[in-house]
């Protein structure tokens, strides 16, 4: 099992950099807030800092600012060092990295939403001292799916953060949340991961071929976890299935093109990533006519030029934002259906 302690995020070199810097010096604040793309490494950074803040090595070099002062049977604490990294074998780290310790709380969306009594029970247990802990740590992840009730008991405990606790909010759209939340918190803001760096791990944990490592890397943008969960499956079998019925679109009849739509907005999970593809799709094509080493979709590299000479680049440009368009609609309580349907009429015109 790999320990997730701060060596193994990837690409955030300035969230590690702050992370270990406050850990250092002792100046944690008692809420931070996770922003980023979802398969960056927050939940990993997360964890890594609460491994980082109760690591029972004695080297680790955290300074807590709130720590209760030693008694004379404490053990020494070596605060001048300059490795902050959790061990990884101390009982606590291991509790913590297997999510069985009492004091590292998770809150996560019950449903569509993170609920009142879900910060309200998380509020009881943070009004009492933790039970084993240096710093205690409640996470919430996709903190945006708060309801109003929920952000309002949750606004109260950051007013009034409990001692030797850190709050820490992963969010993939600040947006969401309410702006007293936010400006509470500490932001960290997470990098997507280059498609580089996806791509050999892809290669290297499922021993993919650098072409669909590519395609996949390509695809995922900038999330590993997304990545793997397109490894795992048969979606690049599905992509070029869906290539070839996007290939074949100027030539449907009109109740195919609404069978098609039928299709794709039957699973509401699937939308987002046949829109990307579809998008990549009409963005190579124009690719392909300037720079043909740049095309996302390599293995139908000889279709993309036949195409790409059927059209123009206006043409092309603005099929790609039609796509994007509906792409930004997502969020909104969007007719799945209609909105595929006007999409694929549009982009069968030439």
């Amino acid at each position: 099992m790999i320990v997730p302690g701060f060596k193994s995020l990837i690409n955030q070199k300035k969230p590690i950099g702050i992370l270990t810097t406050l850990l250092k010096n002792g100046t944690l604040p008692h809420a931070f807030l996770f922003t980023g793309t979802e398969g960056v490494g927050k939940q990993t950074a997360a964890i890594a800092l609460a491994m980082a803040c109760n690591c029972q090595r004695e080297d680790t070099g955290f300074k807590a600012a709130d720590q209760p002062e030693p008694t004379p049977d404490s053990p020494p604490v070596q605060s001048d060092t300059t490795s902050i990294e959790p061990c990884g074998a101390c009982n606590s780290c291991k509790k913590i990295a297997s999510g069985k310790h009492a004091d590292i709380i998770c809150v996560q969306p019950s449903g569509s939403f993170i609920k009142i009594a879900q910060i309200r029970e998380l509020v009881q247990t943070l009004a009492m001292k933790p039970y084993e802990a240096k710093i205690r740590m409640a996470i919430i992840t996709d903190a945006q799916a708060l309801n109003e009730a929920a952000s309002n008991a949750l606004l109260k405990v950051l007013e009034e953060p409990p001692e030797r606790t850190i709050l820490v909010l992963i969010t993939t759209r600040k947006s969401g949340l309410l702006p007293t939340i936010v400006s509470r918190c500490q932001q960290i803001e997470f990098n997507p991961i280059s498609k580089e760096n996806i791509a050999h791990l892809l290669r290297e944990e499922y021993e993919l071929a650098e072409e669909a490592a590519g395609i996949l890397a390509a695809m995922a943008n900038g999330s590993y976890s997304r990545a793997q969960a397109m490894a795992r499956s048969n979606w690049l079998r599905w992509r070029k299935w869906l290539l070839e019925e996007i290939e074949a679109l100027s030539l449907q009849k009109m109740n195919r093109l609404f069978a098609l739509a039928e299709k794709l907005s039957g699973e509401r999970q699937v939308v987002p990533d046949a829109l990307e593809v579809i998008k990549i799709w009409f963005r190579d094509l124009i690719i392909t006519q300037y720079d043909p080493g740049k095309i996302v979709n390599r293995d139908v590299a000889s279709k993309i030029k036949i195409a790409a000479a059927k059209s123009t680049v206006p043409i092309l440009l603005s099929k790609v934002s039609a796509v994007q368009q509906v792409q930004n609609r997502l969020a909104a309580n969007t007719n799945f259906r209609l909105a595929m349907e006007c999409l694929l009429i549009r982009l069968a015109q030439h």
